[in-house]
């Protein structure tokens, strides 16, 4: 027996790898898929993550703005931002940590990871977002690179270039600053144009660099003595007449006078420094956390190296700054810092050290962010989600897999952010641009989280789901604080986005979080619509129309779509056939076009199919298991049973992509015999109310011009009240004249459905006309039309109450009834008494008959013994034509119950034929469910 099943676990296994290996493709450089056989992704940990994005978070912050951070803020709040700013950062990278360890992790980072969690929509506003950030990123550090050589090499501009110390030969202004940074990012452009790999060599070689300097600094606030700083010349401290400060070395006096904020006007912009905007600037040492992630293209395990990378990183530079803060507080005066930001190569034991550190730093900063910014172009790019020439020319790769169409197409945006000429000037700009990214990751993985799907499963669990609201609402909270404008302007820009991608509509198959999360609240709701709850008041219509062929049915379905108030809608069609013998479930493969039957009608409608031996059966099954809970179908709808040849309707469609979709089969032919037969049909309906289901039969809805309704809603101001478009309503038994009450439970639910249809929004131009049925000189005319009205307004429906004397023609119905009785016909005036004398005692057997349809507990069919003739019902029919002008767009009917006899199915379904024969589009509505009040 073991051998047996060693071949196919044997098959089994073999057929597992090839799955995995055939969804988990081998990516190359830069996210590119590599066929097995060519070198796969070479970078590491070390390289890979740890080395950028240390880089990235210590750079311009670290050498050119802790003393600005220190000596406007004091050490007290300076430390409190950083705190504020890791517990920011710290709950993003968990977030990071949890995604990038859930499965394969592609070139694009952030991005990448919020499209797949979020889909294409939030995703690619976000990524669009994100690009743009590494771009204002990369403009940023090289713009204090600038600053840092200008101070040292530059000419201030009140000067002569005879006045100028030594080193200072480089002429300065803006423009000649915007040519330095342009130099500084076209050698940026270079090394990154050579590919990834040479990336990653330099940035260890700055590494190693930045880390001797940061060794060098810390060493110098120990071992070098106090001495003064001369401020330079163009901090502007010549007004107030001081040219220096002093460096003290560690000193508790110096540490006392520092602990407080200072704000004063930034020597660098001329603005006014405060809480926020210094926090703008410092969190832009923090905005590096991300280096790692943006280049998964390029890491050899993404899952494993972004989370230890990552968290290495922010670790070593958290201890990093907030030490350099407590050293710069303990040893320098307070106008040092707030005068010069070049310090620390001022107080270093060898000058030219630091100002190597900061341009090794600020370079390897800006190659970060303009390499990263080239990925999530380029990732952008090969999604498709916005099309158009400039993300195709981005898709443009060398042999290497080396993106150099996003690497140009980025560096010319950071070159245009250069024009604005200061780094404090673009720092808020910067920092909201990566707060609403950090928030967005945040968001990512609550989504993923909440919605509790199965395959979310990341390795990394030191996170949870108030980690990452903590994350979302620190990041929302610091961009409204930085700049309230700003942030309401990046959000805009973001849903403007969001709303040009899904009108794009991209197709992919990442799937969609929203979905998740949707299944996941409406299963817990569902579970709380408790139908013993159910009241008359929150009443509403729950429909299943069974549908034939959709090709014949689409303006039936398309009202019942208008009829269904905010309800649950079902479209229902059953295959005739069994399982048995059949190799897959036929319906599987009839979804696709049923679905795209919903788009193309742009209808809010479920779809369920099944399979059954005969419509009969397969109607009772959908009737049984359609919905769950709370949620059933409450009301069947079926088309009318006629011998009228069905028309196309559908004929040269496509589905809402444009594409050919809508593959239903041919329609029946002129003498095609129907799957349906007459007593099956009427068995349908007697079905559906044994169920306690209540029915409608729609019929000429292929008449229905519904574009006219809704048109007709621009010229419904200029037309008087009593004209149209009127929607009719009968609420008489009229094929049961011998019980001629109104107020039952079947015409309340007609009056009901058509005041639902009247409050749709496409049907508000319409006006409902109410006609009563009496006899000509009645006495209780004019009490019944008032009690009539006086319903309507308890019931809030606003309806034109019509009278329609119809002696005639009941009179038919009394006088063939009476000769079927006694075999003779009588005079009319005997007639008359007759008639008189039959309403008597219908009226005396009426209650006996409503206590004899439930029997034992069982209802049944009442015994309808009333004989109609199609003279009688003809007569009817010309009534309701006649009193149909100006002619109304629909008619609603009352739908008598089936007889209890089945041999008579085929007269009643004659009858209801006679009944609305060339009436225009006609419902006929059968009630048997309390569906109004008159409470509050």
């Amino acid at each position: 027996m073991a051998d047996e099943k060693a071949p196919l676990l044997n098959y089994r296994l073999t057929l597992s790898r090839e799955s995995i290996n055939a969804s988990s493709e081998i990516v190359g450089k830069d996210g590119r898929c590599c066929p097995q056989g060519k070198t796969p992704k070479k970078l590491g940990v070390i390289f890979g993550v740890v080395i950028p994005t240390f880089l990235s978070m210590f750079s311009v912050v670290g050498f050119l703005r802790i003393g600005f951070v220190v000596g406007q803020a004091g050490l007290y709040q300076s430390i409190v931002m950083f705190l504020v700013a890791y517990f920011i950062i710290i709950m993003t990278v968990l977030s990071v940590c949890a995604i990038s360890t859930n499965g394969a992790l592609a070139a694009g980072g952030a991005y990448y990871m919020i499209s797949r969690a979020l889909g294409p929509e939030f995703g690619g506003s976000i990524g669009i977002m994100f690009f743009f950030a590494n771009v204002c990123g990369s403009a940023f550090y090289i713009l204090g690179l600038v600053e840092a050589v200008t101070s040292a090499f530059a000419i201030p501009e009140d000067l002569e270039a005879n006045q100028a110390g030594p080193y200072q030969v480089l002429p300065s202004g803006y423009w000649w600053h915007v040519l330095y940074g342009t130099v500084l990012l076209f050698l940026c452009l270079i090394v990154c144009l050579v590919g990834a790999h040479i990336y990653a060599k330099a940035t260890f070689v700055i590494f190693i660099i930045v880390t001797t300097v940061l060794a060098s600094v810390l060493i110098s606030f120990f071992i070098v003595k106090p001495k003064g700083v001369i401020l330079p010349i163009h901090s502007g401290v010549n007004a107030t007449g001081q040219i220096g400060a002093n460096y003290t070395r560690l000193r508790l006096r110096t540490l006392e006078s520092n602990l407080w904020p200072d704000y004063t006007v930034d020597y660098t912009t001329g603005a006014m420094m405060s809480f926020t905007t210094v926090f703008a600037v410092m969190f832009n040492g923090c905005t590096g956390i991300m280096a790692g992630s943006n280049m998964s293209g390029d890491l050899k395990n993404p899952s494993y190296s972004i989370p230890r990378g990552t968290l290495a990183a922010v670790v070593i530079t958290f201890i990093t700054y907030n030490l350099m803060s407590l050293l710069a507080a303990s040893s320098c005066e307070r106008c040092l810092l707030q005068k010069d930001y070049s310090f620390l190569a001022d107080i270093n034991i060898w000058k030219p050290l630091v100002t190597i550190g900061i341009y090794s730093s600020t370079m390897s900063a800006a190659m970060s962010n303009l390499i990263g910014a080239s990925r999530v172009l380029y990732a952008l790019s090969k999604d498709s989600l916005f099309g158009g020439v400039l993300l195709a020319f981005a898709r443009k790769t060398s042999l290497s897999g080396n993106p150099w169409a996003s690497v140009l197409i980025s560096w010319a945006l950071a070159q245009v952010v250069l024009f604005s000429g200061k780094l404090n000037t673009i720092a808020g700009i910067v920092t909201i641009s990566f707060l609403l990214v950090y928030a967005a990751v945040n968001l990512a993985c609550l989504a993923l989280e909440w919605a509790s799907a199965p395959n979310f499963r990341p390795s990394f669990r030191l996170f949870t789901w108030h980690t990452c609201v903590l994350g979302i609402l620190g990041c929302l909270v610091m961009m409204f604080m930085i700049s309230a404008i700003y942030a309401f302007a990046s959000i805009a820009f973001m849903l403007l986005l969001l709303l040009l991608i899904h009108y794009l509509c991209p197709t992919n198959n990442w799937g969609y979080i929203s979905q998740a999360l949707i299944f996941h609240q409406v299963r817990k709701y569902l579970l709380m619509l408790d139908v013993r709850k159910d009241h008359v008041k929150f009443w509403r219509p729950q429909l299943l129309l069974m549908v034939a062929n959709p090709r014949s049915a689409t303006g039936l379905i398309t009202f019942i779509n208008d009829l269904k108030k905010s309800g649950l809608f079902v479209l229902g069609h059953v295959q005739l056939g069994l399982l048995d013998g059949l190799p897959t479930d036929p319906l599987q493969n009839c979804y696709d076009s049923w679905l795209s039957l919903v788009d193309h009608l742009n209808i809010k409608a479920f779809v369920n199919l099944t399979l059954a031996d005969s419509v009969r059966h397969g109607i009772q099954n959908l009737l049984f298991i359609t919905g769950f809970g709370g949620m059933r179908p409450n009301t069947l709808v079926l088309g009318f049973y006629d011998d009228c040849t069905p028309e196309d309707l559908l004929e040269g469609k496509t589905n809402a992509h444009g594409e050919q979709r809508l593959s239903f089969p041919n329609l029946r032919r002129v003498k095609e015999t129907k799957h349906l037969q007459a007593e099956e049909y009427v068995s349908v309906i007697a079905d559906a109310i044994k169920m306690g289901k209540n029915v409608t039969l729609g019929r000429y809805f292929d008449h229905l011009n519904r574009e006219e309704v809704v048109g007709s809603g621009h010229k419904c101001w200029a037309r008087s009240r009593r004209t149209g478009p009127f929607v009719d309503v009968w609420p008489l038994n009229l094929l049961r004249p011998d019980n001629c009450g109104y107020v039952d439970t079947c015409s309340l639910f007609l009056l009901q459905l058509a005041s639902v249809l009247h409050e749709s929004r496409a049907w508000k131009q319409t006006r409902l006309r109410l006609f009563l049925c009496v006899e000509a000189g009645w006495s209780l005319q004019a009490e019944e039309e008032e009690k009539l009205r006086g319903m309507l307004k308890e019931l809030r429906i606003s309806a034109q109450v019509e009278t329609v004397a119809w002696d005639q023609v009941v009179a038919l119905h009394w006088q063939r009834k009476r000769e079927n009785e006694t075999g003779s016909r009588k005079p009319d005036e005997q007639v008359e008494k007759e008639v008189e004398l039959i309403e008597e005692e219908e009226g005396m057997h009426k209650e006996q008959e409503e206590e004899e349809a439930v029997e034992d507990g069982v209802q049944r069919f009442p015994n309808n013994a009333a004989q109609l003739t199609d003279e009688y019902i003809s007569a009817v029919n010309r009534l309701i034509r006649q009193h149909g002008a100006p002619p109304p767009v629909v008619r609603f009917l009352y739908l008598p119950r089936p007889p209890a006899d089945t041999n008579r199915y085929q007269a009643y379904l004659q009858q209801l034929d006679l009944l609305c024969r060339d009436l225009g589009p006609t419902l006929l509505i059968h009630g048997i469910t309390p569906v109004v009040t008159t409470q509050l």
